[in-house]
């Protein structure tokens, strides 16, 4: 049993990690650059400085898979949440209006529910809680500088962390286990390479550009009807969403290919941002003046990729007791809602290998396995889906451009036999959305005859007979969008 385990960083993936770990027994010290949130959960939102979060106010959810992790081994936090005001949209509330009035629920419906929240409100509740766990403390103003390692045999084996804080010079923390919980931003895998480490790195970019602004429901005012009109979709030219929050908060995201040179730097103004919602039918019954304010700028992120660290080379292990969890081993694209629930997910995945084994290589070994296992389909399919966004905005801008018979193909199954289907057969809906809520591997409803039965059925019936469902025009064309916004249109 590893008794005392050093955690760097407390946004989620560290409280995750903490959360996975606490036993009676051990002593887990989360170490964090920055100060600890206020005593509110409005204060941290307003005023909690994260300099290390990239994306603290940006647009966040808790899928299925961790809203049942979470239900199931920490249900006072899963009570905490949703007094602090998060919501939870269960699979019913969920369900396209189509399929609403012969619904009939099954068990495994349960696990299909979202929670969602403002990103500070989170980490305020998950903060509170981890707090009340055995031998849980927290450390802030730290400055984590590197690993100590020492050798064994043809290995590192890291021992600690050179930390220094503003009272503290440089000095060596031991510990049996070090957990790199610090974000993408994080050293340590730099540090190890610099130490003689090899560790490999997949790189695949994303291909956008992540704008979120807040807003706040009026007094008296309650959120759009969950109708046809979707609340997400994908332009080609720009995606977009909205999330609801707590506390009559919610957040509007936008993503812009990069590519879209002029678009993406208009995007950040309020007023441009709020034009181009407003264009968007899903979008402008949110941001309606008569239902709700703005509370926030718009916050930008940029320079997305999604990644995937190997800590195992040729079979070896690269490091002994030393894990990386969550953005600082494998990274997605934001915009797909991921990256709280894979962090999370990916702690407990070490916290079970560490309770089967003390063998420090096999534990590496085995974390690798089941990360690669539990975790890496949907990242693959992240990637693919990242490079056909890509590909659909460059050809965006191609005057004339008429896609290959291929490409078509290909929308024509996602438009004319995927979304029908879903708004027709629940079974369908159902098995989709358990891939959605990283229940299922991406693939496995594609396996399901019964499922692609239906799908290639929707395929091949005509469009004049399935109109019922088709959603509504998601919004305007790229030409039409840059014309509202008085953009010059540029040509590829």
């Amino acid at each position: 049993m590893s008794g005392n385990i050093l955690i760097v960083g407390a946004g989620i993936a560290g409280l995750g990690s903490a959360m996975a770990l606490a036993r009676e027994g051990r002593q887990i010290t989360l170490l964090d650059r920055d100060p600890p949130p206020s005593t509110d959960t409005q204060t941290a939102f307003e005023k909690w400085e994260r300099k290390g979060v990239t994306q603290l106010r940006h647009s966040h959810v808790f899928l299925g898979c961790l809203v049942s992790l979470i239900r199931e081994r920490h249900p006072r936090l899963h009570e905490m949440l949703l007094e602090a005001g998060a919501r939870e949209i269960g699979f019913a509330d969920s369900l396209p209006p189509q399929l609403r009035e012969a619904y009939k629920a099954q068990a495994a419906d349960a696990e299909m529910a979202f929670l969602f929240s403002r990103r500070t409100t989170l980490e305020h509740v998950m903060r509170a809680y981890v707090q009340t766990l055995p031998g849980v403390t927290f450390e802030t103003g730290v400055r984590v500088r590197s690993l100590a390692t020492e050798r064994a045999g043809e290995m590192l084996k890291v021992i600690g962390i050179n930390l220094e804080t503003d009272t503290s010079p440089l000095h060596v923390r031991t510990a049996d286990l070090v957990i790199d919980a610090a974000g993408r931003n994080s050293i340590l895998t730099d540090d190890l390479r610099s130490q003689g480490a090899t560790i490999e790195e997949e790189r695949n970019p994303a291909g956008i550009l992540y704008f979120t602004r807040h807003y706040r429901l009026k007094e008296g005012q309650v959120e759009p009807p969950r109708d046809n009109i979707p609340g997400a979709g994908d332009l080609g030219y720009i995606k977009f969403g909205v999330f609801a929050a707590d506390n009559r908060h919610f957040s509007i995201t936008l993503a812009v290919p990069e590519i879209e040179q002029q678009l993406r730097l208009v995007t950040v103004n309020p007023a441009t941002f709020d034009a181009i919602c407003s264009r968007i039918p899903g979008m402008a019954r949110w941001i309606d003046p008569a239902r709700a304010d703005p509370v926030t700028r718009v916050f930008g992120m940029g320079n997305l990729f999604n990644v995937w660290r190997h800590h195992v080379h040729d079979g070896r292990p690269q490091a002994l007791n030393f894990f990386s969890v969550g953005d600082a081993a494998i990274r997605t694209n934001p915009l797909y809602g991921r990256g709280c629930s894979l962090s999370v997910m990916h702690a407990h995945i070490l916290s079970d290998i560490l309770d089967r084994t003390p063998d420090a290589a096999t534990r590496a070994i085995m974390f690798d396995q089941e990360s690669r296992r539990q975790i890496r389909p949907f990242w693959d399919a992240i990637v693919k889906q990242d490079n056909g966004a890509i590909r659909r905005a460059r050809n965006e801008q191609k005057q004339g451009y008429k896609p290959r018979l291929k490409a078509r193909l290909i929308r024509s199954f996602a438009e004319d036999a995927i979304g029908p289907a879903t708004r027709r057969h629940l079974d369908v809906y159902r098995a989709i959305m358990k891939t959605f809520h990283m229940l299922e591997a991406p693939t496995v409803w594609l396996r399901n005859p019964v499922v692609m039965a239906k799908v290639l059925w929707t395929w091949t019936t005509p469009r004049s007979a399935k109109a019922a469902f088709y959603p509504p025009k998601p919004g305007p064309t790229r030409t039409e969008m840059l014309a509202h916004l008085g953009i010059a249109e540029q040509q590829a």
